[in-house]
């Protein structure tokens, strides 16, 4: 059974950790202090431009490694000395974030080269959470951000008398369909979190404070600023592609809601309104795929196989979930991943320490040390999370020649759509037959089992990979107060969700605590573009292939011709502006939800006639 979300590279405060680059180290041509004192005196010219941002990559590049080798350290072995050490050199980056940052808006008015004037800008805002110039506040923002992270690392919760962890917990809810068990579940892990909440809102107010001191009005409008236009504009375009999807996110939704009646009863699950977040199968209800067996068709066929029993009959262990997910990169012309990802990796949970399970990829010296963290179970979430961890391992190793600031993803959805993209590929039957896994590959008359699996993850995802920003946007321009923290975030899951907590809320609950990319400052918008985008590059891809059959079944794992120009795109990093990438690989220039529609239309139209008579929808 799906058990776990998609999980993809968790960001630290600082925009180095997993999934995003991590820098190699080189020497500092200069001491920091008389570089900044240097920098300040000389006059903004051009020439001063390029060579600040010249000396601004020497030293970023100096220190990176240093913090990324840290922070795999504390990730992977967690007590009081590793987190003692991840503070200390987060903030020692943060402030040379900050300084360099500053520095960069000297030449605001200059006239510069274009690649110059990128990087400027990507020095504002390379900055996940900026502390702002002053003493002493990177160093309390770094204290924060890591007992956080740890704190939700280390959580556990009474549960039938015993003491459980998420990895536990997400098992049982993947599993049980016992409403007062599955009720259990959801608020017990959801008290880890409340201790979380005086330390967020004091990261929100030093965050805000560094913000404004970079120009922006808060940290939310920083982060819509890295997409290449205006944070209003960027806010309008996702609203504009949720626009595109909703309706069929309605369909979903209706559909579900229907099933979960029949299998619970009105009191339990009614007919009409919201559904009850906790019986959908995931910790979040952010994905809906572990709960298939009571949405399965009574009519539109059955699926043959189950991912996770083919994996086991054939004798899967982690590491060949990894090679196997090599082997696709492979296949396309990519170059195989060094031997030290094997050495180094951490595949499976060690015993005796405590560890960040939360998935992630790692490059820790821009060139060849590229890793994945995973506590890896056999299974088919895990089948498809490998494919899209190595996702970011080789966009890390395609732009190593890039200059140090363009060692990014084109933008941070890009980066998440990658693996995704893959992915797509991965799940196919033709796939699980190209590489044994299947004997034959069904007929069309699996293709409504296979989509309806395929939507109760990625179309029940897009409206939670909208509001998580949503609502942190809405904590960071103050519309959200630390007292409504928690009422805002119960709104947002029934204005985007359709979904409801299984009973009242406590008055100290802090629920956006209990999803990971909260305590742990990841940006989340990325994922709900990656949703978007990896179906654009899937049905790109497809036609390069000479894909002629149904979008869904398509694969295109051997195929070379189509690596060639995936990895062309992957290259040119975060050199020019994303529409260039995008139109690198796929010949658009900008987001198209309509890749989706094509993608997922045949079921579509069977949960139209499906819900027929039935009252859709929920009140906001």
């Amino acid at each position: 059974m799906k058990r776990t979300l998609m999980t993809a590279a968790a960001a630290c405060a600082l925009g180095l950790a997993a999934g995003c680059a991590s820098y190699g180290m080189e020497e500092t041509a200069t001491p920091p202090a008389a570089a900044a004192a240097e920098a300040a005196a000389a006059p903004a010219t051009a020439e001063a431009a390029a060579a600040f941002v010249a000396d601004a990559e020497r030293r970023l590049a100096a220190l990176s490694e240093e913090a990324a080798r840290i922070q795999w350290t504390r990730a992977t072995n967690i007590t009081h000395d590793t987190m003692w050490l991840e503070s200390r050199i987060n903030a020692e980056y943060t402030e040379l974030q900050v300084e360099l940052a500053n520095g960069a808006a000297r030449f605001n008015e200059v006239e510069v080269p274009a690649d110059v004037r990128r990087k400027l800008n990507l020095l504002r805002l390379g900055i996940v959470l900026p502390a702002p110039n002053r003493p002493g506040a990177a160093s309390e923002l770094a204290e924060i951000t890591t007992r956080l992270d740890s704190t939700y690392a280390t959580g556990k919760f009474e549960f039938k008398g015993r003491q459980i962890t998420l990895d536990e917990a997400t098992i049982l809810m993947a599993e049980s369909r016992d409403p007062a068990e599955l009720e259990a579940l959801y608020e017990g892990w959801r008290t880890v979190s409340p201790v979380m909440a005086a330390d967020y809102a004091r990261m929100v107010e030093i965050a805000n404070e560094g913000s404004r001191e970079l120009g922006f009005a808060d940290t939310g409008a920083m982060w819509r600023a890295g997409y290449d236009m205006e944070p209003d504009a960027f806010a309008a375009e996702t609203d504009r592609l949720w626009e595109q999807v909703k309706p069929f996110y309605e369909n979903l939704h209706c559909y579900v809601r229907n099933r979960l009646n029949a299998k619970y009863g009105d009191e339990i699950q009614p007919d009409t309104g919201p559904i009850r977040a906790d019986l959908l199968g995931n910790m979040w209800s952010q994905q809906w795929g572990n709960i298939y067996d009571v949405v399965a068709p009574t009519t539109g066929g059955e699926s043959s196989y189950d991912l996770t029993q083919l994996l086991v009959s054939k004798g899967y262990d982690a590491e060949k979930m990894v090679r196997t997910g090599e082997n696709f990169y492979v296949s396309m012309g990519l170059d195989p991943l060094p031997q030290t990802f094997w050495e180094r990796s951490m595949i499976t949970r060690p015993e005796g320490r405590e560890v960040v399970c939360h998935a992630s990829a790692w490059d820790l010296d821009n060139l060849e040390d590229i890793r994945i963290k995973m506590c890896t179970q056999v299974n088919g979430d895990d089948f498809y999370t490998v494919h899209h961890e190595l996702g970011h391992n080789y966009y890390q190793r395609a732009y190593k020649d890039q200059p140090f600031l363009f060692k990014n993803g084109a933008n941070d959805g890009f980066h998440e759509a990658i693996g995704d993209f893959v992915g797509l590929s991965a799940l196919t039957p033709t796939y699980l037959n190209q590489i044994g896994l299947l004997d034959t590959v069904p007929g069309e008359e699996e293709d409504i089992p296979f989509l309806l699996k395929m939507a109760l993850d990625k179309i029940a995802f897009l409206p939670f990979g909208l509001m998580v920003d949503r609502w942190r946007w809405g904590v960071f321009d103050g519309e959200t107060t630390p007292a409504e923290y928690n009422d805002a975030w119960t709104a947002n899951m029934l204005r985007y969700q359709g979904l409801t907590p299984p009973g009242p809320r406590p008055e100290n609950a802090f629920d956006p605590g209990a999803k990971y990319h909260i305590p742990g400052n990841t940006p989340y918008t990325r994922y709900f573009l990656a949703h978007i985008y990896q179906f654009q590059f899937h049905r790109a891809a497809c036609q390069q292939a000479g894909w002629t059959g149904p979008l869904h079944r398509c694969s295109i794992y051997g195929d070379k011709a189509v690596g060639e120009r995936f990895n062309a795109m992957m290259e040119m990093g975060q050199s020019r502006p994303w529409p260039e990438a995008m139109r690198a690989f796929t010949g658009e220039t900008g987001n198209d939800a309509s890749a989706v529609a094509d993608y997922f239309a045949p079921l579509n139209v069977w949960l139209t006639e499906q819900n027929r008579g039935r009252d859709c929808g929920w009140e906001a």
